[in-house]
């Protein structure tokens, strides 16, 4: 109650900030003066810390250093008419300080300037001409001798000290929350960072950048339920992507042995803290490799991306330590259960009927297809996944779940596939690729059946990926790594949303 009544009282207060700044602005625009484009920074905040910030005010008195900076003004002190101190936030934060201090005076900056300096806002973005100076408390400061407002800021920012208390706010306005929250910048500073890395490993590594279709004929690559859209001109019904796989592997078989996308996918499921129907990934395909190297290869390309990120492999996740430099460990399904929820027998865990009834006490109903494969996966979810803390490789995925993937070649009913988990989750998953087109093709229709007996994420048969394989691809291993979950991990943050920009929401009402 209190906080609606607070609302209320807001609302025309910022009504009434909003209106006044329009006042100010009509008075821009009759003086022409509203919204200049001409005015070119050639400095930056951060550089000039960096650069003069451990100068003597002797020496920045004795070498005067011009500069011409833009920012925004995020703090006003005046003093009286002939002095005004003001704090300007640029681009060039957070790992370095974005923000410094200007001064302005009637001698040096000039009546005119300093009468419309006191008519400035706070959210307003201005443009100044000055020297590097310090004052009584050794702060670097620039004393302005030209002062401009580049943009007249319409809306009042959020008070200084609580910033955007609301959490969705922040996400819906994340504008706002750019400007306003230093750890928002820092945490999309370092996804930025973490994409360029993984980019350059894959580069490095001999793998060529490419682009496949957005929208698709068929859904496939991935078991999940698409988002169905309809193409007017060639009046057809299709899908956004949930995953690239099989346009990525047409590219291994056209003789591209090394290729690698970071995608966007669309995945029309549930919406939960670790869930977003619009996510990131970077899936990548190596011809003549298995599931073996690229545990190998996908350890080194998230520990080099946590490296050039966070500038470490040893991270604190809820505060607690994660730490990827040491080597990732590798468990099978069955042996994950035997150690996360050692009650359960040998016996138990090979008797599907039992583990049916065990599922169900966790809410769990699988579908009648199921196998002992599938039963025996959905326990580990149940049991064992949320305890997988430390980086830990699952291995050897049944068959039935795994459509895409290849058959051991020693035991009958699993494949070569891994899934990567840490705090919890599952952050990678890749396998030894199915090059047998004849095996592709009992594998489509396995999964058509599960789609008619009610699995709404079991896929479509494709008929035209069948027929590339049966031109022949090479042996290959593949991996997508999920970019949102890692970026979660490696920035400390709780929610998915919390690493995307702009972030699925519910209408706004």
């Amino acid at each position: 109650m209190t906080t609606d009544i607070q609302e209320q009282a807001a609302a025309p207060d910022e009504n009434k900030i909003i209106a006044e700044r329009r006042v100010k602005l009509a008075a821009l625009r009759e003086q022409g003066i509203a919204f200049p484009n001409d005015f070119r920074p050639q400095h930056k905040a951060a550089d000039l810390h960096a650069q003069y910030g451990s100068k003597t005010r002797e020496e920045l008195e004795a070498e005067p250093v011009t500069v011409v900076l833009a920012g925004r003004m995020m703090l006003k002190r005046e003093a009286g008419k002939k002095a005004a101190f003001a704090t300007l936030q640029d681009a060039s934060g957070p790992k370095a300080d974005g923000r410094i201090q200007i001064y302005a005076t009637l001698d040096l900056t000039g009546e005119a300037a300093m009468a419309a300096l006191h008519h400035y806002d706070l959210g307003d973005i201005l443009g100044v001409t000055g020297t590097l100076f310090k004052t009584k408390t050794d702060e670097l400061t620039i004393k302005v001798s030209e002062l401009r407002l580049i943009t007249k800021s319409l809306r009042p920012l959020p008070d200084k000290f609580h910033g955007l208390a609301d959490q969705e706010t922040k996400y819906r306005q994340r504008y706002v929350d750019l400007i306003m929250n230093e750890e928002t910048r820092r945490t999309f500073k370092a996804r930025t960072a973490a994409i360029s890395s993984i980019r350059r490993f894959m580069e490095k590594n001999e793998f060529m950048e490419v682009e496949t279709p957005m929208l698709h004929t068929i859904p496939g690559g991935a078991a999940a339920k698409p988002f169905v859209t309809h193409h007017n001109a060639l009046d057809m019904e299709m899908y956004l992507r949930i995953a690239p796989e099989l346009y990525l592997k047409r590219l291994v078989v056209g003789g591209f042995d090394r290729v690698f996308e970071i995608n966007r996918n669309f995945r029309n499921e549930g919406v939960s803290i670790r869930h977003n129907p619009e996510f990131t990934m970077m899936e990548f395909y190596a011809a003549y490799t298995d599931y073996k190297w690229l545990m190998d290869f996908t350890e080194a390309v998230i520990r080099q991306a946590a490296i050039d990120a966070h500038g470490t492999a040893t991270l604190t996740y809820g505060g607690r330590e994660l730490d990827l430099a040491k080597p990732f460990h590798r468990l099978t399904i069955v042996g994950a259960i035997n150690k996360y929820a050692p009650h359960y027998t040998t016996e138990q865990l090979n008797d599907a009927a039992f583990i049916k009834e065990e599922l169900q006490k966790f809410g769990v109903k699988p579908f009648a297809t199921a196998g002992l494969g599938a039963l025996q996966l959905a326990l580990f979810e149940e049991t064992a996944e949320a305890q997988l803390w430390e980086p830990t490789y699952i291995i050897d995925y049944p068959v039935e779940v795994s459509p895409l993937a290849r058959a051991s070649d020693t035991v009958a009913g699993i494949t070569e596939r891994f899934e990567l988990f840490m705090v919890g989750r599952e952050i990678a998953n890749g396998f030894s690729e199915l090059n047998d087109a004849e095996d592709q093709s009992a594998r489509f229709l396995a999964q058509v059946a599960a789609k008619d007996a009610g699995d709404e994420e079991a896929m479509f048969y494709d008929a035209d990926y069948i027929r590339a394989l049966e031109y022949g691809m090479p042996p290959a291993g593949g991996c997508g790594i999920g970019i949102d979950r890692l970026m979660m991990i490696i920035t400390d943050s709780p929610n998915i949303r919390d690493v995307l920009l702009f972030p699925h929401l519910r209408r706004e009402e």
